[in-house]
């Protein structure tokens, strides 16, 4: 009988479980994985893993069927120009815009693109960057590196290809990239929220002062990596969430082709490589005497032994004999 009661027991107690709220089970389920990752060789770490929300925080209350659908009734419906929800796809676009026109038109369509940029306001449109230079002849180029409001990037875009028409300019190349960064913040966002919780578990074993002094160092120490982290996670979201509401646009500005210098171009290079011609011939010749004259000397001193040698042998064999004594006749 008692092995009867208990299952019934636990049958209603997974039935109640299954008609919690699906959104309170992920949360909770997410909170617990993460909680997971606290040391647990320490009693501080075991006690702040043991105060996890499903140990400290009852279930809600049951509310009444007729109240439910009162409150369904009075919740307000979400506005859909707030806030974009964390669902939603978040990506970040990259525009890229190439213009080709007059080389003395470039800096006046680049100015002018700049203030078009400043006019719209630094909640709108900021200027990352601004280059422009000459080349010989009637080459020259110049960028421009903007960072444009997202919901505003494709206006704004038309109206720079627009703008070129009044120098002779004309929009040669154009692209659009956009890069999704849902899953990227999601994560991020769940890493953060579940470092926070970590931490105020931690302090909260370091306010009461339960352990020994060891485990308190253990856990001051835990609560300076898990601090990092969390500064590390806040600035990856921040930066992820600026590069979504933002979108980089690059301006390239050119005149054509390169020119090739005419007559006197192929003069002046020759002139400017005389230098480099003379500087490469010297550092032969330095080679040369390093490597060469060492074996030169060698050549020579056994050129003069072989001299000396050869000729003592040739006077000893062409010197004339020597009287011999002659014997004294009786």
């Amino acid at each position: 009988m008692r092995h009867t009661i208990a299952l019934v027991l636990a049958a209603s107690a997974a039935l109640a479980a299954c008609s919690d709220n699906s959104d309170q089970a992920v949360v909770e389920n997410v909170t617990t994985a993460d909680i997971e990752e606290a040391p647990a060789n320490d009693i501080g770490f075991m006690e702040a893993r043991e105060t996890g929300p499903l140990a400290s925080s009852p279930p809600p209350p049951t509310r009444p069927v007729q109240n439910q659908a009162a409150d369904a009734s009075a919740e307000p419906i979400p506005s859909s120009a707030g806030e974009i929800p964390v669902s939603m796809p978040q990506i970040a676009y990259r525009y890229a815009l190439g213009f080709r026109l007059p080389a003395d038109a470039i800096k006046p369509l680049q100015e002018k693109h700049a203030d078009m940029c400043v006019a719209r306001g630094p909640q709108m449109c900021r200027i990352i960057s601004m280059r422009q230079a000459d080349a010989d002849g009637d080459y020259a180029y110049g960028s421009l590196q903007l960072a444009v409001a997202a919901e505003i990037a494709r206006e704004f875009s038309n109206e720079l290809e627009k703008s070129s028409g009044s120098v002779d300019g004309e929009l040669v190349s154009s692209s659009i990239e956009g890069e999704d960064l849902s899953k990227q913040i999601v994560d991020t966002e769940a890493r953060l929220r579940a470092r926070t919780l970590l931490r105020d578990r931690l302090m909260e074993v370091l306010r009461t002062r339960r352990g020994s002094v060891k485990e308190l160092v253990e856990a001051e120490r835990g609560v300076a990596q898990v601090n990092q982290e969390i500064d590390q996670a806040q600035s990856w979201l921040n930066e992820m969430r600026g590069r979504v509401a933002f979108s980089q646009m690059a301006i390239s500005y050119e005149s054509g082709q390169r020119s090739a210098g005419g007559f006197a171009e192929p003069i002046r290079d020759a002139w400017n490589s005389l230098g480099s011609i003379f500087g490469s011939m010297i550092a032969f010749l330095i080679l040369a005497l390093a490597t060469l004259g060492p074996l030169a000397l060698l050549a020579f001193a056994g050129w003069k032994i072989w001299r000396g040698v050869r000729g003592n042998r040739e006077g000893t064999e062409g010197a004339p004999p020597e009287d011999l004594p002659t014997a004294n006749p009786s």
